[in-house]
C-alpha cells in the first residue's frame, strides 16, 4: 500500500495492490483442485456451484466468503482482512507492535475454534483475557517462557502459539508445525528482530520510530512512502507485509473486546 496525501496535506492510506487483495495474493485464476496455498493471508476456500441473485437483493450480501482464517480488521477500502493462521504447514508471524493487537488476534483465533497457547513473562497481562476466552474449556492457556509443552495440533484442533517474551525472545521449545502457527510479539525492534523478520512468513509492523522504520524498510524491501508512514501510523493500524506485497489493516474492537481489552493502543 502506498501512502497518499489528502487535500489537507495529511497522510491517507491506500492499498498497495488491488482492493481486497491480501499480501501474496495474485490475479491468476484458481483451479478447483488441488487446493492452493497463499502466503500470508487465508486459505482459498471451498469452491461451490454458482448461485444467482437478482440485483435488488445485492444489499443482502453482507458476509465476505472465500477465505478461511481470523478476521483481523479492514483495509483502506473497508475490505475484510483475513489472516490464515490454520495451515497444513508451518507458519511463522512476527508482529512488531503492541500487546493489544496480539490479544485481539488471540481472542479471535479462539472464536474460530483454535487453541491458543501464550508463552509470556507477564501472565498478569493475559490472565483476565484467558479466563474470559476459556468459558469452561482450555481454549487459551498461559505458560512461562520456555515452558510450553507439546500441543498436539491437528486439522480438527489447530493451535496458535503467541510468544510474548520481550525484546529478545529465546528460541522456543515449541515451534511452528502443520496446523500450529507461531506469532512472535516484539514491542520494538531489537538485535534479534532482523533474524526473526527475515525468517517469518508474514510480518506486521505498527508505529515505530523513524530510525526503526528505515531498518524495517531495509529488511522487508519497503518503498520510501511506506517507510515514511510507519512512524505516523495511528493506534490499531498495522502494515502487514511479506517480500512481495503489503496491506495496511485497521483493527477495530467489538463491544466485547473493548470491554475486555479497552481501545486500540500501541503502548502497553
Amino acid at each position: 500500500m502506498a501512502m497518499q496525501t489528502t487535500a489537507s496535506g495529511g497522510p491517507s492510506y491506500a492499498p498497495a495492490s488491488a482492493p481486497g487483495h491480501m499480501p501474496g495474493q495474485t490475479d491468476e485464476p484458481v483451479a478447483p483442485a488441488p487446493r492452493r496455498m497463499r502466503r500470508g493471508f487465508g486459505l482459498i476456500g471451498p469452491r461451490r456451484q454458482r448461485h444467482e441473485l437478482p440485483p435488488e437483493q445485492f444489499d443482502a450480501l453482507a458476509l465476505p466468503i472465500g477465505d478461511d482464517g481470523v478476521m483481523i480488521g479492514v483495509g483502506a477500502r473497508d475490505q475484510p482482512a483475513v489472516l490464515g493462521l490454520h495451515r497444513p504447514m508451518p507458519f511463522n508471524v512476527v508482529l512488531v507492535g503492541g500487546l493489544w493487537t496480539a490479544q485481539v488476534i488471540g481472542l479471535r483465533a479462539v472464536a474460530t475454534g483454535a487453541r491458543v497457547t501464550v508463552e509470556t513473562g507477564r501472565q498478569q497481562m493475559w490472565a483476565s483475557l484467558a479466563q474470559a476466552a476459556n468459558g469452561g474449556y482450555q481454549s487459551m492457556t498461559l505458560h512461562d517462557v520456555g515452558r510450553v509443552p507439546p500441543q498436539g495440533p491437528s486439522i480438527g484442533s489447530p493451535v496458535l502459539v503467541i510468544r510474548d517474551a520481550g525484546m529478545r525472545p529465546p528460541r522456543g521449545r515449541v515451534t511452528s508445525a502443520p496446523w500450529q502457527s507461531v506469532l512472535t510479539l516484539l514491542p520494538y525492534l531489537s538485535p534479534v528482530a532482523p533474524r526473526l523478520m527475515e525468517n517469518a512468513d508474514l510480518v506486521g509492523i505498527q508505529r515505530v520510530s523513524p530510525e526503526e522504520a528505515v531498518q524495517v524498510g531495509r529488511i522487508m524491501g519497503l518503498p520510501s512512502t511506506d517507510v515514511e508512514s510507519l512512524s505516523t501510523l495511528p493506534d490499531g493500524v498495522t502494515l502487514w507485509c511479506d517480500r512481495q506485497s503489503r496491506l495496511y489493516v485497521a483493527t477495530h474492537p467489538t463491544d466485547i473486546e473493548s470491554g475486555l481489552l479497552g481501545g486500540p493502543r500501541r503502548m502497553d
